[in-house]
């Protein structure tokens, strides 16, 4: 399969992709496309995908925080026919491979939902899996109901970026991404 990170919304791979995420994710669930078309205008954004011929048949939505040096993976998706075969953990690998080795990167950032389900627990346990490490910490938002906390994945060890692994340090990565990317600026 072939990986592509892109830091544009071009016509050809985005509509693919996008039609993936709007299959994975409820519509109160993602974000808007003007919200998205948004953040590759005014922030470091990056759309990955794997795909096979013509077919997307993984994508993922990340953008650089954390002084730029840190990586968010803000969605994944990869299509329901595919999953458990391994395809998201080869789109994670790709990305890890490239933040590591063409972004000079030192690191991988995501947030998971907390509360104790079977489904949140199955994510939880597929992120483990790809190298991610979760924190204790439960980070509180005012606009949706659940807590989510911070899950990383360390690329470098030149600099500690994690500093002590603190959730609610990384949180303070995550809301700053999530804050650009929903301004008006």
């Amino acid at each position: 399969m072939l990986f592509t990170a892109m830091n544009e919304l071009d016509n050809t791979l985005w509509p693919l992709a996008r039609k993936l995420y709007e299959q994975s994710f409820p519509k109160e669930g993602r974000k808007p496309d003007a919200i998205i078309n948004g953040m590759f205008r005014k922030m470091p954004c990056f759309l990955h995908t794997l795909s096979d011929m013509d077919k997307v048949e993984a994508m993922a939505i990340s953008g650089l925080t954390g002084g730029g040096k840190i990586l968010l993976i803000d969605y994944i998706a990869v299509p329901g026919r595919r999953r458990g075969q391994g395809i998201g953990s080869q789109l994670l690998e790709a990305i890890a491979e490239w933040a590591q080795k063409v972004m000079l990167l030192d690191g991988l950032l995501i947030e998971v939902e907390s509360e104790h389900t079977a489904t949140n627990e199955r994510r939880i346990r597929f992120w483990e899996r790809n190298g991610f490490t979760i924190t204790d910490y439960e980070h509180p938002y005012i606009w949706v109901p659940e807590p989510y906390r911070a899950m990383y994945k360390q690329l470098s060890q030149e600099n500690a970026w994690l500093g002590d692994g603190s959730g609610k340090k990384l949180f303070r990565y995550i809301t700053s991404f999530h804050e650009k990317a929903y301004s008006k600026k």
